[in-house]
C-alpha cells in the first residue's frame, strides 16, 4: 500500500501499521512517496493499493478502481496559489506558475480556474523556496503548506477549494483517493477495502492515539497545526465520499475532459 509521507495519510494507515485492526490473511507493506511519484508508479501498476490524485485517475481508470474510502476532499478549502507579494490573476498571466506535478489535482484545479496558466512542475516541498529565491512569482501549495503559508509571509491569490465550492454550488473539491488494482479480483478488492476502511474508522475513533503516531510525519507542524491539518483531510468524508462527493469527482473529471486537460472516462 503506497501513500504520501504526510500526517493525514499516516493517520489513516496508523491502525494497519501498528496492528490495531485484524488484517486476516493479508500482510501490508507501506511504501511512501510524494503524490506525483505515486501517480507515475500507478502507470506501471507498481502497487496493489495506492494513493492517487483524482486528476490522475482519468489516466489510470483501466488499471485501478477508486475505493469508496480514503478520499481527501477540500470542503471549501484546498490547494492555494500563493505569491511573495500581493498579486492578482492578471499579474500572473505571463508568468510560469510552479505546480506539484502535472497529474496532481492541484494542477487540474488551477487549469480550470485559469486555463491560460503556464505551469512548470516543482517538487511540492520546494515550491515556497523557489518563490522565495525568485525562480517563480507564484506556485500552488498542497499538504502542510496550506496551514502555514500565511504565517510564513506569503499571500494567497486564490484558494482553489474555496473557488470550486463557490462555483459548483458547495461541492467539495476532489483531491486524492485510494485506488486498488483491478486485476486483484472482486473478492480480494472487497476484503482489502474492508480492512482499509476499518483502519480509517479506528483512527477517527482513537484520535489522540492516531495523532501521536501521525506527528512523526508532520514536517514541522505544531501539534495544534497537525490536528487541524489532519481534520481537514481525514473525516467522515474519508470513510465515504457521499453522493455529493461522488458527484464532485465526476464533475471534476468531466470539466477536465471538456477543457482538454484529461482523457474522458466513464463514471468512476
Amino acid at each position: 500500500i503506497a501513500h504520501s509521507p504526510d500526517s493525514d495519510d499516516a493517520f489513516m494507515h496508523f491502525a494497519i501499521g501498528e496492528g490495531k485492526v485484524d488484517t486476516g490473511d493479508y500482510e501490508f507493506d507501506h511504501v511512501m512517496a510524494d503524490i506525483e511519484t505515486l501517480n507515475r508508479h500507478a502507470v506501471e501498476g507498481r502497487h496493489e493499493v495506492t494513493a492517487i490524485s483524482i486528476h490522475a485517475y482519468a489516466h489510470l481508470a483501466d488499471r485501478y478502481a477508486l475505493l469508496n474510502h480514503g478520499a481527501s476532499m477540500g470542503e471549501g478549502y484546498g490547494p492555494v496559489l500563493i505569491t511573495r507579494e500581493p498579486r492578482s490573476r492578471e499579474d500572473l498571466q505571463s508568468c510560469p506558475i510552479a505546480v506539484p506535478g502535472d497529474w496532481t489535482s492541484a494542477a487540474l484545479a488551477l487549469k480550470l480556474w485559469m486555463p491560460e496558466a503556464n505551469t512548470e512542475v516543482v517538487p511540492f516541498d520546494e515550491i515556497m523556496e523557489k518563490i522565495d529565491c525568485g525562480d517563480y512569482q507564484a506556485g500552488v501549495i498542497i499538504h502542510e503548506g496550506q496551514v502555514t503559508y500565511e504565517q510564513e509571509g506569503y499571500f494567497p491569490v486564490v484558494d482553489l477549494g474555496q473557488w470550486w465550492a463557490q462555483s459548483q454550488n458547495g461541492l467539495p473539491l476532489p483531491l486524492g483517493g485510494n485506488a486498488i488494482r483491478r486485476d486483484l479480483g472482486e473478492q480480494h478488492i472487497r476484503e482489502i477495502s474492508r480492512i482499509l476502511r476499518e483502519s480509517i474508522a479506528y483512527a477517527l475513533e482513537h484520535r489522540e492515539e492516531a495523532l501521536q503516531y501521525a506527528e512523526k510525519y508532520n514536517r514541522g507542524l505544531t501539534r495544534e497545526q497537525t490536528d487541524r491539518f489532519v481534520g481537514m483531510y481525514v473525516n467522515q468524508r474519508t470513510l465515504d465520499y457521499g453522493d455529493d462527493g461522488r458527484e464532485a469527482v465526476c464533475r471534476f473529471l468531466r470539466m477536465g475532459a471538456g477543457a482538454g486537460a484529461v482523457p474522458e472516462v466513464s463514471e468512476p
